[in-house]
């Protein structure tokens, strides 16, 4: 809850096994076996049975979808990563350990997190923890390494209209993509104001947990865990391993200038709420905390004031003519996120202004359902996405497009991607083919019958 811009379903993504990643989890134990059936030799490595019947049953697991037989696919993208790495290891190529430390942090508290424990993550994944660990640092610097070497093949691809214009004039009817209705929506939110006396409520509540624990009275992870509202509450409000660019400044600046684990902070404000933090231990540039969240409640009459707020703000831009909505995000907007653009929401899945009406937080979706370009909604009471706390506010929908096949004026940006990412595509393929031509490569009998995506393994290998 405490990271910038933390998004969930990214996060499951990462920790999802990468067919080419979960092998090197596995790869090491293969080789330590005595007696070990090898299914591919890619140079002077072995892919062994054991690797891929691990691989399966994680994908499995994980209801990772294959393409076709899984003792076909499978090695096949062992074989191309090894390939790839192959090719990193020629040009040198390195990761950052504290860019994949941090990723491995937040892929182990999350696990943590959904499990309920540490002991259940073992559960889970049937080994020890550190291994597990170890088994994600692997996977992690391998696809990065691989990464980049993708990245360094196809750094020249650029395009012109003139490109775009061939590539979608040569599309099949049926291949060209169906773009459903869209919206472009801006918006002004305001936070309902909280009277003095909560705050000042939640505060003596802090105070009072934080002495408890500095006279020995209460353990801070059992407070934790009774009392915060925090996620991280029901693991004693243990957040993992963080760096200071991880956390909102605030807690960082307490955080990581805590030097006894026995004390509690001070109390520290975030855009969250109210803390408490206790250090766990710091590790170079990277700092455990727990902490205790409080949020002020918000009373229903602290609600109904700001949506009376919000309405004669309304009413100043529609009936009075004082102002425009741009100029209310600008001055009236508490959303930081869209105040200094006028108000316009950006669609963090693809970076562009246009929403899906799934992808709108369902209150806005709601709102706009019924609206014509350039009319502004009555004030609502939504849920704040990140912060989850309620807000109250109005939205103009900018405009409405309509569902449609895709076509160069309305949606260029999304075919100018099209035909850069085939063009990438193309370019991996042929430095595919022609490194399996030069790679010694074996595939063992009992492998051999397969439609592989590459041709030229088994001639290779012969």
């Amino acid at each position: 809850m405490l990271m910038k811009l933390r998004k969930i379903s990214a996060i499951r993504r990462t920790l999802l096994p990468v067919i080419t990643g979960v092998l090197a989890a596995v790869s090491g134990m293969a080789q330590n076996n005595i007696v070990e059936e090898v299914a591919w030799t890619i140079g002077d490595q072995p892919i062994y049975k054991s690797e891929i019947e691990e691989a399966y049953a994680e994908m499995r697991q994980d209801r990772i979808s294959i393409k076709g037989d899984p003792y076909c696919y499978i090695p096949e993208q062992m074989a191309i990563e090894r390939l790839f790495l192959h090719q990193a290891d020629l040009d040198t190529i390195e990761v950052s350990e504290s860019m994949v430390q941090q990723q491995i942090d937040a892929q182990m508290n999350y696990l943590v997190a959904n499990l309920g424990s540490r002991e259940k993550v073992e559960q889970y994944f049937r080994k020890p923890f550190a291994d597990i660990r170890e088994s994600y640092m692997t996977s992690m610097r391998n696809r990065y390494r691989v990464s980049q070497v993708k990245n360094a093949l196809t750094k020249d691809v650029k395009s012109t209209p003139s490109d775009v214009r061939r590539y979608y004039d040569a599309l099949p009817k049926d291949s060209i993509p169906y773009v459903p209705q869209q919206v472009e929506v801006q918006i002004i939110t305001i936070n309902p104001v909280i009277p003095r006396e909560e705050i000042d409520n939640v505060k003596a509540r802090l105070r009072d947990y934080a002495d408890r624990v500095n006279r020995g009275e209460s353990e801070f992870s059992t407070l934790a865990i009774l009392y915060s509202e925090a996620p991280e509450g029901v693991r004693g409000g243990e957040i993992g391993f963080m760096g200071r660019n991880q956390l909102v400044p605030e807690y960082a600046a307490v955080a990581f200038n805590l030097n006894d684990p026995k004390k509690v902070s001070k109390i520290v404000e975030t855009e969250y709420g109210f803390h408490i933090i206790q250090l766990i231990e710091k590790r170079g540039e990277r700092v455990n905390t727990r902490h205790i969240l409080l949020r002020p409640k918000v009373s229903d009459q602290d609600l109904m004031n700001a949506v009376q707020r919000l309405d004669s703000v309304r009413a100043d831009i529609v009936e009075a003519k004082k102002l425009s909505f741009n100029d209310a995000a600008r001055y009236v907007s508490q959303d930081k996120d869209t105040r200094y653009s006028n108000g316009v929401m950006v669609n963090q899945q693809t970076g562009t202004t246009r929403f899906e009406m799934s992808q709108l937080p369902q209150e806005i979706a709601r709102a706009v359902a019924g609206m014509q370009p350039g009319e502004i909604s009555n004030a609502f009471i939504m849920k704040d996405p990140q912060r989850d706390r309620d807000i109250v506010a109005i939205v103009r929908l900018t405009s409405r497009i309509d569902a449609h096949q895709a076509n160069l004026s309305e949606d260029y940006q999304q075919l100018k991607e099209m035909y850069e990412n085939s063009q990438r595509e193309e370019i991996l393929r042929k430095w595919l083919d022609k490194k399996i031509e030069e790679t010694y490569i074996r595939v063992e009998d009992g492998w051999r019958g397969c439609d592989f995506e590459h041709k030229g393994w088994i001639k290779s290998s012969k």
